[in-house]
């Protein structure tokens, strides 16, 4: 019965993404600067009859509602069209760099739940000492500062001053690693080439943790909120009245229900990670999607811009997926 629920809510994504398709299209389309000019620019073409041929090539002299429907049709199909400037079908071009995209996500997801669930609990049991008001203070600022600011100062910190970690890129320039998955971590442990795994990691460290400062911030706080109020529980009570050791009735009972709503946040926070992360890319030269879609921006690429919007979409509709699934293990009494 489950496994039907969650085939029927992977359909109802099927609308959603059409809707994101259409709006991402017309809107790309009302944006100024035409990206045969852009193509002009970088010796794509040198006259009128070559113009009109790339205009032709790529549909542009169609009228708007044409060019949608190529867009969808070849979408429906898998094919999210070819690059102007890279002259390479953005699937591949996508491919190529999510998983860089996915490796910086999941390291600062893994760091923000690493701080975050110890300070969200500590707080919520201590609450009002002077730990819960000094975390709560810093969490905070870490919500409150952009994440392009703090990059650069753990840059100058870390990188410059102390010169403990790289300043970009995801391996050093020295180190050979053989691609399997196009996950350094893991290409790194499956042909056990250690050198590499430590590059990697160190490479990693100062993006990854401006992406989690926020991160941990958010759900600290929400952990908190969300203990206090089960810890005030009558049930919770009932359990400490029983005898039940302190520790057992904050992770069996209270933990446990504070974790429904800190799921939901976390499940946002994995679409905001992967879609969210341009600018620290950028900043960090770290060559994920986001660092791609920047370029295609200013290049008005418009097939490349729609298809990392397209997985982005799919991104957050996959993750809220999966904290309804989550939601059902948590709390029994849940149905999708």
């Amino acid at each position: 019965m489950r496994a039907v629920k969650i085939i029927e809510r992977v359909l109802y994504a099927v609308p959603i993404m059409l809707g994101v398709a259409i709006i991402v299209f017309v809107f790309i389309r009302m944006t100024p600067g035409d990206p045969v000019d852009i193509m002009m620019g970088q010796g794509g073409a040198i006259s009128a009859g070559e113009i009109e041929q790339l205009r032709s090539e790529f549909h542009l002299d169609e009228p708007i509602t044409t060019q949608l429907w190529y867009f969808l049709r070849d979408a429906f199909q898998g094919d999210l069209g070819y690059s102007y400037t890279q002259k390479r079908p953005v699937t591949e071009l996508v491919s190529s760099r999510l998983p860089a995209t996915i490796e910086l996500a999941g390291g600062a997801l893994f760091l923000a739940l690493v701080i975050a669930f110890p300070i969200g609990i500590i707080s919520a049991v201590r609450q009002n000492s002077l730990l819960d008001r000094l975390s709560m203070g810093v969490s905070f600022v870490g919500i409150s500062m952009p994440g392009f600011w703090l990059g650069i100062v753990l840059i100058l910190i870390f990188s410059v001053s102390l010169g403990w970690l790289p300043v970009q890129g995801r391996i050093g320039s020295d180190i050979s690693l053989q691609h399997i998955t196009g996950f350094y971590l893991i290409d790194s442990v499956l042909t056990r080439n250690w050198p590499a795994l430590v590059s990697a990691l160190r490479h990693l460290a100062l993006p990854s943790f401006t992406l989690a400062a926020s991160v941990a911030a958010i759900v600290a706080r929400v952990l908190r909120s969300s203990m206090l109020e089960v810890l005030r529980s009558d049930f919770v009570q009932l359990a400490r009245a029983k005898g039940a050791p302190e520790g057992r009735v904050i992770v069996k009972h209270a933990l446990r229900n504070a974790l429904i709503p800190t799921v939901t946040v976390v499940g946002l926070q994995v679409g905001v990670l992967l879609g969210g992360n341009m600018i620290v890319e950028t900043v960090f030269g770290w060559p994920g999607l986001g660092r791609l879609v920047v370029d295609a921006i200013f290049n008005r690429d418009f097939p490349l811009i729609q298809g990392a919007v397209m997985v982005y979409a799919l991104t957050f509709v996959l993750a809220n997926l999966a904290v309804d699934v989550l939601y059902t293990y948590l709390n029994p009494k849940i149905t999708l």
